[in-house]
């Protein structure tokens, strides 16, 4: 099994979305068909890291 890479952040929930992370997960969702759904995992992160 993988290691996982996520970092620890300050957050409530302990673990911090990057900018760089949201990037890479919008990569791979919109290799599909170009587009990222609004309420998708990919946005989710994406709004995520804009918080920070």
């Amino acid at each position: 099994m993988a290691k996982s890479t996520v970092s620890k952040g300050s957050g409530k929930g302990g673990n911090c979305m990057t900018s760089t992370a949201a990037v890479r997960i919008q990569r791979a969702a919109a290799k599909g068909g170009g587009k990222v759904a609004k309420g998708s995992f990919a946005a989710r992160a994406q709004r995520a890291a804009a918080k920070k």
